[in-house]
């Protein structure tokens, strides 16, 4: 697993999206974003984009533990409720996989542990190896 985690330290919008990968074991994955002023929109609250982009990420690592190169063909989120501050925790896990497909869900939740938003994405599972 430190490979994968090695690997996913390369990902710059997730660096600058203030996105930290917590833990990856087989099919499963967890991370964090501490959230600042940049991340909030018009209304005040956390912009959706940056939501998806935390459960994009723990979708990614979950999809990519297995050590060979997965990508998203088929995502979707649904945005259960408003976060404002504090941090958000996207905890993935696998639902079904096979040789060329994997299926995963992702929820993310507030700091009370409420759920924020719902992430589902399918995963296309390359032959490439990650490196490392």
């Amino acid at each position: 697993m430190q490979n994968i985690k090695k690997y996913f330290k390369n990902d710059q919008f997730a660096a600058r999206s203030d996105v930290e990968l917590l833990e990856v074991t087989p099919g499963c994955a967890k991370a964090k974003m501490t959230l600042h002023p940049h991340h909030l929109n018009g209304h005040n609250t956390v912009q959706g984009g940056a939501i998806f982009t935390l459960a994009d990420f723990a979708f990614a690592a979950a999809a990519n533990s297995h050590g060979t190169v997965a990508v998203a063909i088929n995502v979707n989120i649904t945005f259960m409720k408003a976060a404002t501050t504090g941090t958000l925790w996207a905890e993935a896990r696998e639902v079904s996989k096979n040789f060329k497909l994997g299926s995963y869900s992702v929820e993310v939740k507030d700091d009370r542990g409420e759920l924020v938003a719902c992430f589902q994405g399918l995963a296309y599972r390359k032959k490439d190896k990650i490196p490392g």
